[in-house]
């Protein structure tokens, strides 16, 4: 979509122009969606971009006009997802796993070599912590710096959880 055209739209959509906001939807939903699917996995995924989409609606009149809109969702979008990731992590540390007797006697699946290769799913298996540095900096392009200051942490710990996760999709990826 041509940047006239967007700052058009956008300015439209603002004052409540529904034709105006689908239009930016379909020109930006797919990296939106890509982005969720990278940080939390296929089955949050389209959830979560219903969700954006409907705050970056509602928050459009605060929307100045200093950068793209696609750079104003695209941090709408990060600071979503990290905050919905916090609030199901609380939730799964205060959840008991259930070990009866069952859970013992599923077998393990075995992958096949087609699996093994799979990008999406090695990122999948990805510590949280590990998968949003890696997303933010290796797929989004971040830098060490805006990567801990969005995850409030250290330039220090961009750069381990960095090489962990690069570690761990090397392992993953040579199954």
């Amino acid at each position: 979509m041509p940047a006239q055209t967007e700052k058009a739209d956008v300015r439209r959509a603002a004052v409540g122009d529904h034709d105006a906001f689908e239009r930016l939807y379909r020109a930006h939903v797919g990296r939106v969606y890509s982005l969720a699917l990278r940080m939390t996995g296929p089955e949050l995924a389209e959830d979560l971009v219903q969700e954006i989409f409907v705050r970056a609606w509602s928050k459009l009149d605060t929307f100045r006009g200093d950068s793209h809109f696609g750079t104003w969702l695209h941090r709408l979008a990060v600071n979503h997802i990290l905050r919905r990731r916090s609030t199901w992590s609380r939730r799964e540390a205060r959840r008991v796993p259930w070990t009866g007797v069952l859970g013992g006697l599923v077998a393990p699946r075995r992958r096949s070599s087609a699996e093994a290769l799979d990008l999406e799913r090695a990122l999948e298996r990805l510590p949280e912590r590990a998968r949003r540095v890696f997303v933010l900096y290796d797929v989004e392009g971040w830098s060490h710096e805006e990567v801990a200051g969005e995850l409030g942490i250290t330039v220090g710990t961009s750069k381990s959880q960095l090489h962990r996760a690069r570690m761990l999709m090397r392992e993953e990826l040579n199954r």
